[in-house]
């Protein structure tokens, strides 16, 4: 395998979650920061849709997170991140990826969205925090005792929620959540891919 070429972005949550898993699987890959304002012209050759992460390797270009982190996860996975394809994992993630990042996205930019006040997105997103605090109450990660693939999908997108208004999130009732994501920010592999270039 020639060495991989990945377009990021070090503050999306979609490119965090790629090369997490990309580092935890050993992967060695060539980090190119984009600057979404002017996004180099061979990223969107390979890939037109403009968005990060994408990967290149081997003459092949994957264009979406989540694809990414299983390319890597398909290689190596020491931990079982995978959790011998536990199906809770993906639904966890579609959750996240589509329910969720609606009303983050809302939350976050709520003057973008005036027709109702940012508590209304803010109550809507915590259904899904509230989900993830009961699926704590069994073990310290969500769905097993170990760190796996739906924790380090979901972290950079509860990380962003809870940045909102970090007074508030860290006012809330989701102690374990707030553990959680705790122990993922000072986690070595967060610490890894998030070091400035």
């Amino acid at each position: 395998m020639s060495e991989a070429l990945l377009y990021s972005f070090r503050r999306c949550p979609y490119a965090m979650r790629a090369r997490m898993a990309l580092h935890y699987a050993g992967v060695p890959v060539q980090i190119v920061e984009v600057s979404l304002k002017a996004k180099p012209a061979d990223m969107l050759a390979l890939s037109p849709k403009g968005t990060v992460p994408v990967l290149s390797v081997d003459g092949r270009v994957i264009e979406e997170s989540l694809e990414i982190m299983h390319w890597a996860l398909a290689r190596h996975d020491p931990d079982d991140w995978l959790l011998k394809g536990d199906p809770r994992v993906l639904d966890l993630i579609a959750e996240n990826d589509q329910a969720f990042k609606h009303h983050l996205n809302r939350y976050k930019y709520a003057e973008r969205y005036p027709e109702q006040p940012m508590e209304h997105y803010r109550a809507e997103g915590e259904v899904f925090l509230h989900k993830l605090e009961g699926l704590l109450a069994g073990n310290e990660y969500l769905l097993a005792d170990h760190l796996s693939l739906a924790d380090v999908a979901l972290a950079p997108f509860v990380r962003q929620f809870a940045h909102v208004d970090r007074e508030w999130f860290a006012g809330t009732e989701y102690h374990r959540l707030q553990a959680w994501l705790q122990r993922f920010l000072e986690s070595p592999l967060f610490a890894a891919v998030m070091a400035k270039p």
